[in-house]
Order: C-alpha cells, then structure tokens, then sequence
C-alpha cells in the first residue's frame, strides 16, 4: 500500500478508489491467513474437556478420544499419574497408551520413552510390576523405523536392564536376542543387540557370558555390514571388563587385532579407540608384541586416512603414550614425540591469500578437523610432558608449547591455557600450588625473602582481583577470593595487610553478591589468623568491630556475624572470646529482627567457644541475653528461634578446662590453635630483638622451624600445660604458659557502649523467673577489666587513613586469675577501662 505524498490533496476520481480498493484487496489476502489460523467454535468444542473429571478419567478421555497432541500430553504426565495412584494408572490409563503408541506420530514415541524411563528413575512402582507393565512395550519399539525413536526406546532399555534380576533378563532378553541377532535380521535389529550384549555382559557369571553371550559377539563382529562390526567393535570394552582378563586376552583381543585390519575406516578407528581403553588389562608382553605394532601402523596410515581418524588419535595420544610407557625403544620414543609435534602444528604450513568467503566448503570442514586436531594436542599436552620427562621439556617440547599458546585459533589456545592455568578463569581451581611454586622456584625449601624475583606478582593479583570483580561472572570472583586464602603462605605479612586488606574490608561492605561477600569474609579471617603483628590485628578486629558489628547498615552487621562464624572455625577459642563474644551477644539488642534471628541461629557455636569454670562469667551474660530475648522478643519468626535455640543450648554439654575423653580432638586441635596464636607473638618480639641486633627482620624459614618445633605432639602427657590463664600449678613450664597467656590477654581493649547496654540486663533477670530458660551453671561474675596496655598508634605515616587504631577494642579475660595483672599492667599506661560488676546469678 503506498500512502499520497505529505501535503497532497485527497483525489476521489474514480482511478484513485479504484487504486484503494486494490491495496484494500492486499490486506484483505494478508489476514486471510490469520484468520484460518483460529479455532472453529466446532474444534474448540473437539478440544474442550469436562472439569469435572478426575485426572484418570481425563487421561483416559484424551488417550481415547483427544487429538494427538493432547494424547502426547497425557504421556507426558505419564510419571505423575504414576505418583498419584499407580493401581488406577497402571490399571486404566497405561493399556490406552499401549494402544496409542501403534500408531504414534515421532512426538509421542520420544515423549513415551522418556516418560517411561522417568518412571523407572522414581520408582514409583516395583521393578517386578515395571517389567511386567512397561517392558514389553519397551521391546516392542526397540525397531521403530525412525532412527531417533529407536535409540531413544534403547536408551530406555538399557537403564532398565542395570535393575532388572538375572531371570527376567534371561527370558524376556537374552533368549530374544539370539534370533534378533542373526544375519537374517534387520541392520537395526542388529545394532540394538550389538548395545544390549555390551549391557548384558556385567550382569551374567563368566559361565553364562562365555556359553552364551560370546558367541553372539564374534558373530557380530564378523558381521557383513560395517556398521555392525563398528558397533560391536566399541562394545567389546565393556564386554572385557564383565569377562576378565584371560577372556579378554583369548576372546577379545583376537577380534580386536582383526578389527584393526579392516577395510572401513570407521571399524579400524572403534578398535583403535577400544584398544588404547583397554591398555591397563594387557600385560606387558602383550603391550610390546601384539599392541604396539598395530599402534604404530595406524599412526603411519593415518596421515593417508581421513581427518576424522587424526582427530580420534589425537584426541587419544596422551592416554596412549601413557599406557605404552616404558616398553618404547629411543627410537619408537623419538618416532612418537616427532608425530605429537607433527599434529601440533597441522593445517598451520598451508598458507593461502584466500578471503574466508571464497575458499571451498571443502578446505573450510577440512581446517575445522585440523583445528580439532590442534585442539586435543593441548589437552594432551601435560601427559606429554611426563612421557618426555619434566627435565627434558626446555629441549624437547618449549617449541610445541610456544607455537600452541601463539596458535591462530582461540579453541586451541584456551585448551593449552587450561592446561597450564595461564588465564583467569582456567588459573583460579590451581593457584595456590602456582604461586607456592613461583614463590619457592620450584624448590622445596622456602625463600629467605618472599617473591623478591617476581616483583609484579602483588599488582597482577590485584588487577585479576579488579577485573573479577568488574566482570559478570561472580562465581569467578568468588572463586579467586576464597584462593586467596593462600597469599600467607606465599608473600609478607605485611604485604598482605597493605595491599589486600583493605580490599577484603571493601568487598565484605560494598559488593552487592552474598557469596562474594562471604568469600571475601573468611579471607580476611585467614588473612588475620596469619598475621605476624600484634598491632596490625588489633586495628584489623578493632575494624570489624565497629564497622561491621556496630554499623548503620544492618547489612554489615549480618556480616558481622557471618565473620564470626569464620573466627570461630579459624581461631582458637579463647581469641574469639576475648575478642568477639561481647560484641556478638550486644547484638541481642539489634533493632533488626533478621539479624536477631541470624545471631540465635549463632548462638549454639558461641556457646561451644566457652570453658567451664574459667568462663562462667561469659555463660552468665549469653544465659541473660537468652533470657532477654525470651522475654522481651515481640517478632513471632525471632522468638520461634529463640526457642529452638534454646532447647538445643540446653542439650549441649559444656567444655572444660582439663582435657575431656568426649572432646579429646576438639580441645587438641583448639590447643593447637591457640599455641600458634602464642607462637606469632614470640615470633614477633624475636623479630624485634634481632632487628635490634642486626637490623634484619627474622626469615620465613626460621618462623616455619619454630611453628614445627612446638605442634602439639600426638600423645599428650599428663602433665601438658594448657594455655589459658587459670589458677596456678606448681609446674614451671605451666607458669610459663600462663605468662605467656596473661601477656595476650591483658591487652584488653574498652567498649563503654556495650557496657552500658548489659547494665540493663539485670532487669531482664527479675522478669524471667518463670522462663523456660535458667542457668546451668550458678557462679559469681567476675569484675573484667578491659583495658589494654600494648596498643599504641603508630606512625601516620605507615598507618593506612582506613585503619585508625586510636578506638578501643573489647576484650574479656578468661578466668579471675588475670584480673590482678592487668589491673597492674594498667596502672603505668592509665588507660580507659570499662568494668562489669560483679554479680550473683542463682538457678
């Protein structure tokens, strides 16, 4: 239709409507085909359905009378019918399908068979009712005309036959498949009973396959058509693993050694194929005089063969070379390496002027297969490194390795980056063995200073890091981040506080992805269980606390608690309670209910950091905020939590000081920690005392010996000092420990916030007496003094703006044994304090 021109007058001469009328015709043909396209109120009428039958009976109904696509329908819901009410299905509804699927369309053949097998998976009924309901329909379609409805139904089959019992398999198949494999049968006949012998054989005794199931097999590998060689050719694995290895070697190998020799290629590649598979059954004389010589003549074909078979060797090489080892002259060694090289660089020599628009369809599929080639020659590379030798590989395959990482083609480059982890996404799954090796050189021994010869190592971590994080693929950036729990083990502590950090602080706080954050979190927690300054750690726990913990955003104050989580995984016990165990239970008092409900979800963890009887004064402020909460939580979601929370804190069995036959391992593994927290610190002012000797900070290696020297050994003695502050003992080395002890934990730090927040605790406690919930353990709260004497602020110019150490950190001491000390240690420093009163709690 063509409109006037803008500003032309109206013509209504009798040429112009007929010119309308005509365009008025072309819209009228255009909708003609929507119009056909719509349902005659008579089809609607076909199609509609009574709603007041039941499933079974509309089922039925549409099985019976319905169109084809609603009988496909039916089928489809076939397995749910199934779950509802299998007697009526099996009784009602599956005899229709029977009838149905005679003269099924493609559809509804493909649609039965996978419902059927849907079926089998659920198990919706027993397998004697499925074999005497579904297989002979199964069998039945197994030479369905149609390619794809046939394998379809096979793949059927055969996942039937992994359930089915050794009877049922013999009569209903077995005895069947001996005429349907016959030269008299179809070749599809005989391609479904090549796949069903390959599953038959693992499910017969080695009496049954070789009288009756062997004969078959050679019978079809002699077969006159191709396709059937071809087909039983790659059956004939799984056949060698159901019969064993003297079989395999009299039965199978024989026929394989045949197969190899004939005139179709596709059957010289399936037994090719099955030989390398089955390398590790052959013994070493059959390797050397029967497989390597066919090995080796079809490596010198293939060149003359079609592209296929080079991608299928190629593809195969690695395993082949690896299978073959050790029974290779140097020469047959040689002969193998220069044919890996040869592959590498196919279809590469050719060069051409030709625009990609003009060459052949031919030489296009032809250097798709060269490309393939090229392709599995990088995924085979590692393997060819070890048949080389490591050694060798600067002099032997440097060249091959250069010219696959410069290939032109993307696929072959990504493999080879695979293969070495050269690229982001390929690197992350092994960066921590990649920078342990950078970091040592591939030695064993560790580098006096770290990664003094890679200097770009830091800043090409954290662009990766950047680009991660720029990139949608969080899952990468997850990924990375939870890698890099790696980085103390590689470079400098300090190295790590100043350039990553920070960066952790950043993600855990900005990133809107919950994984990431969370990666990001327990990162940082390794990140501060590994660092070598007292002083450092403190801004970094003095940071969480008060800019997560206490923070606007209650977002952050759940990621609080989810660092917590980590704390209390990664670190000793005893740090998390002097640290972190206030101001966890403050957040009681959170206006937030999901972060209320994340922190009782908490609390049974909290409560497991306790030890009884140094840490009663703690037990009686997590029993008073559970008290609190029981009694003053409004949000029904919160106080359901709460008392299932508390129910399970009830069941929970306290630690103790002394070790415990039922907490043996925990409270080992937790001394471990907490003697490795003990060794940074002595670490740390060795440190100091050399630098002052000789101005150089202590090696690696020096701290690694000391680590080792003072693990926890396997059987405790009786005497082993634990370190946590407690009463005194008569021992020296027990003395030492506690000093060592006091020295951590009389650096307290204040929080008069939390302080005055519990000092309404107390009301709580008077209003609860007919709670559910009372104390376990009645004690006398201790006066805890949070001061601490050993935080200072350090230069401005080595302290980063983010990180100001100049606001106190909570802490509380185990046991009263240190109230004294670090009343002492406070008196020259005069730092703030902030004190909890002693209290009585009774039962």
């Amino acid at each position: 239709m063509h409109p006037p021109p803008p500003g032309a007058a109206m013509d209504f001469s009798q040429n112009s409507l007929f010119g309308y009328m005509e365009d008025l015709q072309e819209l009228t043909i255009i909708e003609r085909p929507v119009r056909r396209s719509l349902k005659t109120p008579e089809e609607i009428e076909r199609l509609t359905v009574d709603e007041d039958l039941s499933d079974i009976e509309r089922a039925v109904y549409l099985l019976s009378a319905g169109q084809d696509i609603q009988g496909t329908s039916v089928i489809a819901n076939l397995p749910c019918l199934m779950r509802q009410n299998p007697a009526e299905t099996l009784r009602r509804v599956l005899p229709k399908v029977r009838e149905v699927l005679h003269v099924a369309g493609v559809e509804m053949q493909l649609t039965a068979a996978a419902s059927f097998l849907t079926v089998l998976q659920e198990e919706s009924v027993s397998i004697h009712t499925y074999a005497h309901s579904f297989l002979q329909v199964i069998l039945l379609h197994l030479e369905h005309r149609d390619t794809g409805v046939s394998n379809a139904w096979l793949e059927t089959l055969l996942s039937v036959i992994e359930v089915l019992p050794k009877e049922t398999l013999r009569h209903e198949i077995l005895n069947p498949l001996v005429s349907k494999a016959q030269l008299s049968q179809t070749v599809q006949s005989r391609l479904v009973s090549c796949k069903i012998l390959g599953k038959l054989t693992n499910k017969f005794d080695a009496h049954t396959i070789k009288r009756e199931i062997l004969p078959l097999v050679k019978s079809l590998c002699q077969d006159v058509e191709y396709e059937v060689r071809s087909c039983m050719c790659r059956q004939l694995e799984n056949i060698a693993q159901g019969i064993g290895t003297e079989l395999t070697k009299s039965v199978v190998l024989p026929e394989l050694i045949e197969l190899s020799r004939d005139e179709g290629s596709s059957v010289r590649l399936a037994a090719f194929e099955t030989l390398v598979n089955l390398l590790d059954i052959f013994d070493t004389d059959d390797r050397s005089q029967t497989i390597l010589p066919l090995v080796k003549s079809f490596c010198e074909k293939s060149f003359k063969a079609d592209e296929s078979i080079l991608i299928s060797l190629s593809f195969h090489l690695g395993k082949l070379c690896h299978g073959l080892y050790g029974i290779f002259t140097p020469d047959q060694h040689l002969r193998f390496l220069e044919f890996y090289k040869k592959l590498c660089t196919l279809g590469l020599q050719q060069e051409n002027g030709h625009n990609e628009n003009q060459i052949p369809t031919q030489i296009l599929e032809q250097e798709k297969k060269y490309i393939s080639v090229r392709k599995n020659c990088a995924y085979n590379f590692p393997a060819m490194i070890v048949f080389v030798d490591p050694k060798n590989f600067h002099m032997e395959l440097y060249s091959t390795f250069f010219c696959l990482c410069h290939d032109p083609e993307v696929p072959v480059r990504y493999t080879i980056a695979i293969c070495f982890y050269e690229v982001l996404d390929a690197l992350i799954d092994h960066l921590p063995e990649i920078l342990e090796l950078m970091s040592t050189g591939g030695e064993s021994s560790v580098q006096e200073n770290k990664l003094l010869s890679l200097p770009d190592l830091i800043p090409a971590l954290t662009a990766a890091e950047q680009r991660a994080a720029a990139s949608l693929k969080w899952r990468t950036h997850e990924k990375l981040l939870q890698k890099y729990a790696c980085l103390p083990h590689v470079i400098s502590s300090d190295q790590i506080y100043y350039r990553f950090l920070q960066r952790m602080f950043t993600i855990m706080m900005t990133n809107n992805v919950l994984p990431v954050q969370k990666a990001a979190s327990r990162t940082l927690c390794i990140f501060l269980r590994y660092n070598r300054k007292q002083e450092q750690r403190h801004e970094v726990i003095q940071k969480l606390i008060e800019q997560l913990g206490q923070g606007k955003s209650y977002w952050n104050r759940l990621r609080f608690l989810d660092t917590c989580e980590c704390i209390i995984e990664i670190f000793s016990k005893s740090f998390f309670c002097k640290y972190f165990f206030l101001p966890v239970i403050e957040l009681t008092h959170d206006p937030v209910a999901n972060v209320r409900m994340k922190l009782c979800c908490l609390l049974p963890k909290v409560k497991s950091t306790l030890k009884i009887p140094a840490d009663k004064h703690l037990l009686q402020q997590l029993e008073m905020c559970v008290r609190k909460l029981l009694c003053q939580e409004k949000d029904k979601d919160v106080l359901a939590i709460v008392k299932r929370t508390v129910l399970e804190l009830d069941r929970m069995e306290m630690s103790m000081d002394a070790f415990q036959k039922k907490f043996y391992e925990k409270d080992l593994l937790d001394q471990e920690k907490e003697r490795e927290e003990l060794l940074l610190l002595e670490m740390e002012q060795l440190e100091k005392e050399k630098q002052q000797n000789d101005g150089r900070p202590m090696s690696d290696k020096t701290f690694e010996k000391k680590r080792r020297d003072t693990k926890t050994p396997a059987a405790l003695p009786k005497s082993l000092p634990v370190a946590v502050a407690g009463p005194s003992s008569g021992t020296s080395s027990t003395s030492k420990e506690i000093k060592k002890s006091k020295l951590i934990r009389s650096q307290s730090f204040n929080n008069q916030a939390f302080h005055a927040k519990y000092g309404n605790l107390d009301k709580c406690t008077s209003k609860s007496s007919a709670a559910a919930y009372t104390p376990s353990v009645s004690a006398k709260t201790s006066v805890i003094s949070l001061t601490d004497n050993s935080f200072r602020t350090r230069n401005a110019n080595s302290v980063p703006a983010s990180f100001s150490p100049n606001t106190p950190l909570p802490s509380t001491s185990r046991g009263t044994g240190n109230s004294a000390d670090a009343k002492s240690s406070g008196k020259d420093a005069q730092p703030r304090k902030a004190t909890l009163k002693s209290r009585k709690s009774n039962p």
